[in-house]
């Protein structure tokens, strides 16, 4: 069974930096496409950044670029987003999402129901 477990969430004041972590455990297959997705309270849920590991393709949101880096230790099964420059409308759950397709690279971080598997989400509070 495929586990994504996602770590680093807590409260931060606006300005401020926290870094996410998701380690997939348990029979993982061939992850093309991995990355974040959140969802803030009464709003869906949006891409925020994925990586390619099939052509090395980066997405990231307009709404966090050049805050967040996204990064990946494949020896370790590992997604990071490093989060700077936190502002209070990036309260939200923080979820780690994975997709076995090829097909559409990054592109797939555009649609959350294009993501086949899911962790449980780690909250992150941006407020002073």
């Amino acid at each position: 069974q495929v586990q994504l477990v996602e770590s680093g969430g807590g409260l931060v004041q606006p300005g401020g930096s926290l870094r996410l972590s998701c380690e997939a455990s348990g029979f993982t297959p061939d992850f093309y496409v991995i990355g974040w997705f959140r969802q803030a309270p009464g709003k869906e849920r949006e891409g925020v950044s994925c990586i390619s590991r099939s052509d090395n393709g980066v997405y990231y949101a307009n709404f966090v670029k050049g805050r967040f880096a996204i990064s990946e230790d494949n020896a370790k099964n590992t997604v990071s987003l490093q989060m700077n420059s936190l502002e209070p409308e990036d309260t939200a759950v923080y979820y780690c999402a994975a997709s076995t397709v090829e097909t559409a690279g990054v592109v797939r971080c555009k649609y959350p129901f294009a993501m086949d598997y899911w962790g449980e989400g780690t909250l992150v509070t941006v407020s002073s």
